[in-house]
């Protein structure tokens, strides 16, 4: 071959015509593979990076498929949320029922008072019987009762008339204690019984004071009268005028005890018009309030009655004791509280509604699980997302059966007895609601946090992999046109190669 030798225009029409031939293979590859650069020999630089995203690309695209799981879980989640809300509410309504129904008991446990003749419900302290002690009240001109305003018995130049003792009282008038007669004169001047209209309360207190078993004192802007001697009695023309209308053994000045009842808080009453004291059935209504306790007054009897409210049917009055012996509750008996076995029946039942949801719920939260994760019964979900393993989200599951929500079984001759544990069940159950709505906005909140990095993943696998293309993909067009343009030159190089041959076929045929 080395003795071949070819005309400078022959070799240069078979140069021409490879390197058009190498150019066109190239190009339909290209328009096969759709692809610019194939290999690194093509343009490593685009041939690496392209690579690089395209792993980047795959290596975020199969974190996908584990956010996707993830995005399951907390949807089952949340679907047992919904369920256990349900249920709760329904054990609401069983509760509710308890508070609708007949009260338990056909007696409720109570006490009852000595009678007290001439009190009335608005004024408890104006009993008129005999007795040992007395409590001097003042009313002013409309007959209303009123603090004592001063410690001075004034004129009857005083300009408080409604509220001045001393102002109705003039030297004619007489005041009887307990047999012994007190009269009133002029001027300031107090002697033994005989007491100066213009003097101080506390003298007219010290006189009586000197009699035997007889205490008297001034207390909150009323004066009381005790004695240690039964038949203790008040009487005399200055009682009208001072409205002095509770005479022998009125309640002021006792005192009542009564134990916590039904889990309440243990009362200590003091009968008066002091501070704080007790003079009428709406005062002491309210102090009984808190101890589970009601009072009512029979003003056929005279009696005061106490007995527990339905919140504490199911329980006894507490001990109840006082500091005198004469006082009206000393010494009585507490009713006991008798059950009303067709109430109790019901409520029995609805014992066991109430347990029959809480089971429910405790297999509801157990049930709540996607691909062996449950988030309602402890498990943790943790997700990545990324492909070094560097962005990761953590969700802490809770433990939401009946135990984890606060939620008891309840006791069947135990519980539901009355309002109290009726009361107390919808306690537990509105924080165990509060609970699951806390619960449900986290688990809301991690999810709206995991599609949102499971869209993003899905777009930067998008990026990732148009960056690769941009770099690696051919232009259809273009390589379409720069075949068209070689297969013409190729046509024009054969062309110019079959020219080339004819001049040295022209020397051929003169050898000839």
């Amino acid at each position: 071959m080395t003795g071949i030798v070819l005309s400078a225009s022959v070799r240069q029409n078979l140069l021409s015509l490879q390197s058009t031939a190498s150019l066109l293979a190239k190009t339909q590859n290209n328009l096969a593979t759709g692809n610019k650069v194939n290999s690194a020999l093509d343009n490593p630089t685009n041939f690496f990076t392209a690579q690089s995203l395209n792993n980047r690309a795959g290596d975020i695209s199969n974190l996908l498929d584990s956010i996707g799981n993830g995005v399951q879980v907390l949807q089952a989640a949340n679907t047992g949320l919904t369920s256990l809300q349900g249920l709760v509410d329904s054990a609401k309504s069983i509760a509710n029922q308890v508070l609708q129904s007949p009260v338990g008991y056909s007696t409720k446990s109570n006490v009852n008072s000595a009678a007290l003749t001439g009190a009335t419900a608005s004024n408890l302290l104006n009993s008129s019987a005999t007795g040992e002690t007395g409590s001097v009240v003042n009313k002013d001109t409309t007959g209303t009762t009123v603090p004592i305003t001063g410690t001075t018995f004034l004129s009857g130049t005083a300009t408080a008339a409604s509220n001045d003792l001393a102002s109705a009282i003039t030297t004619t008038d007489t005041l009887v204690v307990n047999g012994t007669t007190f009269t009133f004169t002029s001027g300031t001047s107090s002697t033994g019984t005989s007491i100066g209209i213009g003097d101080t309360v506390n003298n007219l207190l010290s006189a009586i004071n000197t009699l035997a078993g007889v205490t008297a004192s001034l207390t909150n802007g009323a004066i009381t009268v005790n004695g240690s001697t039964a038949g203790l009695t008040l009487s005399g023309s200055a009682l009208a005028k001072l409205g002095l209308t509770s005479l022998g053994d009125g309640l002021a000045g006792q005192t009542l005890s009564i134990a916590a009842t039904g889990g309440g808080t243990a009362t200590k009453i003091t009968f008066g018009l002091g501070s704080g004291q007790v003079a009428s059935l709406n005062d002491l209504n309210a102090q009984l309030a808190a101890n589970n306790l009601q009072a009512t007054f029979d003003s056929a009897t005279g009696k005061i009655n106490l007995t527990t409210t339905n919140d504490a049917a199911s329980s006894n009055v507490g001990a109840v004791t006082t500091t005198g012996t004469s006082d009206i509750f000393h010494g009585l008996s507490v009713t006991a509280a008798v059950a009303d076995p067709n109430s109790q029946a019901q409520r029995a039942a609805l014992v066991g509604q109430y347990n029959n949801v809480l089971a429910q719920i405790n297999t509801t939260s157990q049930d709540s699980s996607f691909n062996g994760v449950n988030l309602l019964n402890g498990d943790t979900l943790k997700l990545v997302f990324n492909e070094t393993g560097k962005s990761t989200l953590s969700i802490t599951g809770v433990t939401f059966n009946s135990a984890g929500l606060g939620l008891s079984t309840l006791v069947s001759g135990a519980d539901f007895l009355d309002n109290s544990s009726a009361n107390k069940a919808l306690t537990s159950l509105a924080t165990a609601s509060s609970t699951l709505r806390s619960e449900a906005s986290s688990l809301g909140s991690n999810l709206s946090i995991v599609q949102i990095r499971q869209d993003f993943n899905k777009n930067l696998i998008n990026v990732l992999q148009t960056g690769s293309s941009n770099l690696t993909l051919a232009d259809t067009n273009e390589e379409a046109a720069n075949s068209q343009a070689l297969s013409t030159r190729q046509s024009i190089a054969v062309s110019a190669l079959a020219l080339a041959n004819q001049s040295q076929a022209s020397v051929l045929q003169l050898l000839r």
